[in-house]
């Protein structure tokens, strides 16, 4: 029994891209092309999206000490989730680049100065050189912090969400709706 399956065409240093709509295969960089207006692009396969929000307020029980934002269950996800067995793991079904947007909405109870930091951990290891550091310098003060990048991810590779306060007076600060407006998250991570 013979098996008959559609395959695109390899690209090879022959094709011409004059004509917009040719799909083929390019073997060397291990993605799909199409033609368009002269040249070979890309097409991009998505390994996965998820959109993540901590809709309660975050403190930490303790100054200078490195915790785990815990995100609830994720909306429009595919092929990312939590971990069902430990909700601060975020895990990557399959492999590939990922493009990560990260949100804070930071606040501080105190008139001194209070540090906020921020930074991923792959797989239990902190990602070097990856600390986001923000200060608020006033009683009742707020800010928004973000930061996207781009990370690879195996299969099954988990990442975490870290950050530390260095008083207990400042706090990851979620806001109640209001008559005229939606509620605000504590965090975001968009992936």
């Amino acid at each position: 029994l013979q098996s008959n399956l559609s395959k695109i065409g390899f690209k090879t240093s022959d094709d011409n891209a004059s004509e917009d709509g040719v799909f083929l295969w390019d073997r060397e960089n291990g993605y799909p092309v199409v033609s368009y207006d002269n040249s070979f692009r890309q097409v991009v396969l998505e390994g996965g999206h998820a959109n993540f929000q901590v809709s309660t307020d975050v403190t930490a029980a303790a100054a200078d000490t490195a915790y785990s934002i815990t995100y609830d269950a994720p909306t429009g996800n595919k092929y990312i989730d939590r971990d069902a067995t430990n909700n601060e793991r975020i895990v990557f079904e399959e492999a590939g680049e990922y493009l990560i947007n990260f949100t804070a909405q930071i606040a501080s109870s105190s008139a001194s100065t209070v540090n906020f930091y921020f930074w991923p951990a792959k797989n239990g290891t902190n990602v070097t050189g990856s600390t986001m550091v923000n200060a608020l310098h006033q009683n009742g003060a707020t800010l928004v912090v973000s930061r996207s990048a781009i990370f690879d991810f195996d299969a099954d590779d988990y990442l975490e969400v870290k950050w530390a306060v260095d008083s207990t007076n400042g706090k990851l600060d979620a806001v109640a709706a209001t008559a005229f407006s939606p509620a605000a998250p504590a965090s975001t991570l968009a992936i």
